[in-house]
């Protein structure tokens, strides 16, 4: 399977279905002003764990093209990665996170999960088996050794 969406616009396509969550099919208020304001705590991280890979990627000279992980000419491993295989799409969830907690109500937090199934089963694993048949056993390795979303196996 080839990825053929590109992540942030399913992230922003997983963003308009939250706001339409709560605006039409709220379920109660979760988080009232001023506390939804700490969403800006969630946003930031993500922002910055996206950057940062973005960053990795350029210095490591390889593509970061999501629909492309076929042309990858290094595997990068360090900085942020040393912590996420997929430190973007982390970054992602937490930019929807926080948009959940910014909206305030119980609707909106069905997404985020939502968002992890599909960016894994549509984007991830066709990169990983990408990953695998450039890279084999050093990305084996590198796969053994730290998650997916977060953490290091031990």
């Amino acid at each position: 399977m080839q990825p053929r969406i590109p992540p942030p616009l399913v992230m922003l396509l997983a963003a308009a279905l939250m706001w339409a969550l709560h605006r039409w099919l709220p379920l109660g208020q979760l988080i009232a002003t001023p506390w939804n304001y700490f969403a800006v705590l969630p946003a930031a991280i993500g922002r910055v764990i996206t950057v940062a890979a973005g960053v990795r990627f350029r210095q490591a000279r390889t593509t970061f093209d999501p629909l492309k992980p076929r042309e990858a000419s290094c595997l990068v491993t360090n900085g942020v990665f040393r912590v996420s295989r997929n430190p973007m799409y982390l970054g992602l969830v937490l930019l929807l996170i926080g948009w959940a907690l910014w909206l305030g109500t119980v609707s909106p937090w069905l997404v985020p999960p939502l968002f992890v199934i599909v960016i894994s089963v549509a984007q991830i694993v066709p990169e990983e088996q990408a990953l695998e048949e450039l890279f084999g056993e050093t990305y084996l390795a590198y796969r053994h050794s730290v998650r997916r979303w977060i953490g290091r196996h031990e």
